[in-house]
């Protein structure tokens, strides 16, 4: 088991930044991916952003270029640096998890508000 904290959302203005946060209970060095997916009201959740072990990123095309994906392996977090915000990225961000036998893990969600 693993449990998943974020924090670090809130409301911004467009063209604004926010750094989101992801503690995991135990440590991250040997999982196999984590990342931040989001839902916005009406529509299905979608994948932001996701690292692995190894460090490889991939990021969604409406993020590319504004989102930066980041693991500390020594703090069992990952961070999500949000840049150039827009409202279209008012959503609830989820920390994920997958771990080494492919069990996903979510976290509880932090609000994302960007106004225009």
């Amino acid at each position: 088991q693993v449990q998943l904290v974020e924090s670090g959302g809130g409301l911004v203005q467009a063209g604004g930044s926010l750094r989101l946060s992801c503690a995991a209970s135990r440590s991250i060095i040997s999982i196999a991916s984590m990342g931040w997916y989001r839902q916005a009201p009406g529509k299905q959740r979608e994948l932001v952003a996701r690292i692995t072990s190894g460090g490889s990123t991939n990021y969604a095309d409406s993020v590319n270029g504004r989102f930066t994906i980041s693991r500390d392996n020594a703090k069992n977090t990952v961070y999500l640096q949000m840049n150039s915000l827009k409202p279209e990225d008012t959503a609830v961000y989820y920390c994920w998890l997958m771990d080494s036998r492919a069990i996903n893990y979510w976290g509880q969600g932090t609000q994302v508000t960007v106004s225009s």
